[in-house]
């Protein structure tokens, strides 16, 4: 479909109201016309960009998440805001940069951490904006920003939680960490089958229980996150694999699949289909080695501010209010999706809470025109990047500064840097204007917390 067809297609479909301000207070502007959208955001974990059929993979069939795109919107250029876990999801809990708020290495093990290491408590959540419009919240799985008091899901605007607290859990084994149990609200669990599917089956209880009220369901899977723990009749279908590593990833990757097809068939028994917005992104790129997961076409994985690590699976439905099968090229991130699903909600924002995602609604109705971004930003330690347009400028720790032409080397095999130097000096420029308004972090890759340096306010 070109972008005409899209447009003029786009044009056919009404959406909630969208916002204009980049900031977050949320009030409540919903008509009373139409049952207010449920939101569910669902959040793979370590999934690489090339894995999903959708994506074109080949070997291992996802049918319920690619119907997802079937249904919607697949971004082909959607970025997370990190290379690894905890950082991407405290800037999808706020619609900021976590940089911003110094969250920008993972968190300890759980239970180990220190004293304060995890969401700032300063910061408003996604759960908390919903609620202000009204809604029941719900968050089923890994939670991995923060485990110490205060930092509870339940403690951050979730009115019910099950899952676990840290960054990894065996799928099999409750009593795997004592330290990081599985909890249905704060009590542990004694007793779990499969993470995976019983992280479904509380995701359709809860969609279950209120579906009469308008709700935001978070349900981030710990899969396909290691340990690779697969059971055998995920195992079965994929036989013919033979490395034993690739095997498991299949299976585990099967039942992420079989899972979302249980929350897409909950919504549906329930009649919720046409009134839910569902989201679908990876944290990160995959890594490679570890899990044998694949982020082809990309150079990269997980940890690294190449593609691999940052591009992700990343789609949408709403039907009825959004297009249906079609692709958006633009670059776009993982802060868009709470200015989305609060502008869905009909609520708006102002500049108080400093949110810097775009709500994606007028872009895919055709009521906006050219880039949500004038560009997309990245830090975590020694490594930066930038996207603008189609140049991206990328210093990898172990490689040297570096300019390339994503539609021309989506691989970033060509460093461009030496031939075209005024790129290279604008996108640093902005790059560093970016960077002047973050803070240091609130504590370093070994999980030891910093001393706080004064925040430049933005």
């Amino acid at each position: 479909m070109n972008r005409r067809q899209f447009i003029s297609l786009c044009g056919a479909f009404g959406v909630a109201a969208a916002i204009n301000g980049a900031g977050c207070t949320t009030t409540a502007t919903a008509t009373a016309a139409r049952r207010k959208p449920n939101v569910v955001l669902i959040v793979a974990d370590d999934l690489g960009y090339g894995e999903l059929s959708a994506q074109g993979s080949k070997d291992i069939l996802t049918p319920n998440i690619d119907s997802i795109a079937k249904n919607g919107v697949r971004f082909t250029d959607g970025y997370v805001t990190c290379p690894v876990c905890s950082p991407t999801r405290a800037g999808l809990m706020t619609g900021r940069y976590q940089q911003r708020f110094g969250h920008e290495f993972n968190p300890g093990p759980a239970g180990t951490e220190a004293k304060n290491v995890g969401l700032p408590l300063s910061e408003t959540t996604f759960p908390q904006r919903m609620k202000q419009l009204g809604y029941a919240t719900g968050m089923v799985g890994k939670w991995h920003l923060g485990g110490q008091d205060g930092f509870h899901p339940m403690d951050r605007g979730f009115d019910e939680y099950y899952g676990f607290l840290g960054g990894a859990h065996s799928y099999v084994n409750a009593g795997a960490d004592a330290k990081n149990p599985i909890l249905r609200g704060r009590e542990a669990v004694k007793e779990i089958s499969y993470t995976t599917d019983d992280f479904a089956r509380e995701a359709c209880d809860f969609i279950n229980r209120h579906k009469d009220h308008p709700f935001f369901l978070y349900m981030p899977f710990n899969a396909v996150h290691a340990p690779m723990d697969a059971l055998e009749n995920y195992l079965a279908p994929f036989a013919s694999i033979s490395d034993e590593k690739r095997r498991k990833f299949a299976a585990m990757l099967s039942a992420l699949d079989a899972g979302v097809g249980s929350i897409l068939g909950a919504l549906n028994a329930n009649g919720l289909t046409g009134d839910t917005l569902v989201i679908f992104i990876s944290d990160n790129g995959g890594p490679t080695a570890q899990i044998s997961s694949k982020n082809d076409p990309l150079r990269g994985f997980k940890g690294q501010v190449l593609e691999g690590g940052i591009r992700v699976p990343y789609m949408m439905q709403w039907p009825g209010q959004i297009p249906a099968g079609v692709t958006y090229s633009q670059p776009v991130n993982s802060l868009d999706i709470l200015p989305t699903a609060i502008a869905a909600a009909g609520g708006t924002l102002d500049a108080s809470a400093k949110c810097e995602g775009v709500s994606l609604l007028p872009y895919l109705n055709g009521k906006a025109s050219g880039a949500p971004h004038d560009a997309l930003y990245w830090r975590q330690g020694e490594n930066m990047a930038i996207r603008k347009g189609d140049f991206k400028l990328v210093k990898q720790a172990e490689e040297p500064l570096a300019l390339y032409s994503l539609t021309r080397d989506i691989h970033e095999d060509k460093n461009l840097a030496a031939e075209m130097p005024e790129v290279v000096k604008e996108l640093q420029a902005d790059w560093d204007a970016w960077n002047a308004r973050n803070v240091a972090p609130l504590w370093d890759r070994t999980q030891r917390p910093r001393q706080r340096q004064r925040a430049v306010t933005g």
